[in-house]
């Protein structure tokens, strides 16, 4: 029996960020494989999601779920009051947080534990609330679900959690989005960042401690700095918090040229990702690694470091190093020196994308809702319906 799922979309920041990339996927998936759907978000989605998943109950919630603090707060009563609304057989919260006492079975997304894996590697105040919220989930939530098998180990790792009550969902790409670029696409980026052409490593994320921007930065200025025709540096993404990066900035030489050019639009991410001489995500930790695959689905050679999910989603299509600033210069520099290598790298990134769907993992969060409804009805002495 088809089950109506509320999904609970109003953590969604206005930046559309990585969240929002997996929320729009899941529910875009999820629509095309005929799930009864209904949608809790801000107001200020309201249209967008009606136009996402047509036919699906899209309810607003209050002008202050802007506000964090006002968000969670109306997450515990006026969330389960729109469950009871919508008449949801199941809810599924994609951020970490819950409703105490929902009323039905509830499915939270847990996206990373590197705040338990990776002391300090996060804004302390942000490390303390997604803390205590995987804490709260992992003991209150009917199932959680998360984007990969090493972050469901690390999970029962590091919270004991029970391995029978979760569910590995890896993320998809969208592959209309995420595509390889024309001349035309790498062109009109090439100029906005000012490169005109000139050669790049692109990083495409949060300036965060578990992110490795400085050891990126100090790698790159040992791999190029000696170069008659260095290649540049572009760390494009919406700030963070690091107290390393101002140091690691001071060691960059006048002559290499590092660009910030902030928040890029998503239709400018196949240019940005596929026009890169190489893409750079040397990180200390990650749920999942999305900016890894969707370069990869661009074309763009990758460098990545073998910590948690990230072979998971690169395989063998991409290059790996280890996580200090030596073996990013070393790594750089032989993706630099070896064109064919590269090339390589972008046929074989491609073709291993095209494995990443979002129908692939809204089936497997389908089966998720199942198990939570099954679940949640055996707790209680009654048969699902």
């Amino acid at each position: 029996m088809t089950h109506r799922i509320l999904l609970d979309a109003t953590a969604v920041p206005a930046d559309r960020g990585a969240l929002s990339r997996y929320v729009d996927g899941l529910l875009g998936a999820l629509h095309a494989l005929g799930a009864d759907l209904a949608v809790a978000c801000q107001r200020a989605d309201e249209r967008r999601y009606a136009e996402l998943v047509p036919g699906a109950r899209v309810v607003p919630g209050p002008p202050a779920l802007a506000h964090r603090a006002s968000r969670l707060a109306w997450e515990q009563t006026g969330l389960p009051y729109v469950a009871r609304q919508v008449g949801a057989d199941v809810l599924h919260v994609p951020a970490y947080t819950l409703p105490m006492s929902a009323g039905l079975p509830t499915v939270v997304t847990i996206h990373d534990v590197t705040v338990f894996a990776e002391p300090g590697a996060d804004d302390p105040i942000r490390a303390t609330y997604i803390k205590s919220a995987t804490r709260t989930a992992a003991k209150r939530a009917t199932r959680l679900v998360v984007p990969s098998r090493a972050t469901r180990d690390e999970l029962v790792r590091v919270l004991d959690a029970d391995p029978s009550h979760i569910d590995v969902a890896y993320h998809g790409v969208d592959h209309e989005l995420f595509h390889r670029p024309s001349e035309q696409e790498v062109k009109r980026v090439s100029d906005r960042l000012g490169l005109h052409g000139r050669p790049y490593i692109a990083y495409l994320g949060a300036l965060e401690p578990r992110k490795n921007v400085p050891n990126l930065i100090r790698g790159w200025v040992k791999a190029c700095a000696d170069r008659e025709e260095p290649t540049a540096l572009v760390l494009a993404g919406s700030g963070g918090w690091d107290d390393e990066m101002d140091a690691a900035l001071a060691t960059v030489p006048h002559h290499l040229k590092l660009v910030r050019p902030g928040y890029l639009p998503w239709s400018a991410l196949p240019g940005f990702f596929g026009g890169a001489l190489a893409v750079a995500v040397p990180s200390r930790g990650e749920g999942f690694g999305l900016p890894v695959l969707e370069a990869m689905a661009c074309g763009a050679p990758v460098l990545t470091t073998r910590r948690g999910p990230l072979p998971e989603v690169g395989g063998d299509a991409v290059a790996y190093t280890e996580p200090d600033a030596d073996g990013i210069a070393e790594a750089l520099a032989a993706l630099i020196d070896d064109p064919a290598g590269r090339a390589s790298l972008a046929e074989a990134a491609v073709a291993r994308a095209r494995r990443f769907t979002w129908t692939a993992s809204a089936e497997a969060h389908l089966e998720c809702y199942r198990r939570a409804v099954e679940q949640y009805a055996g707790a209680r002495g009654a048969s699902p319906t």
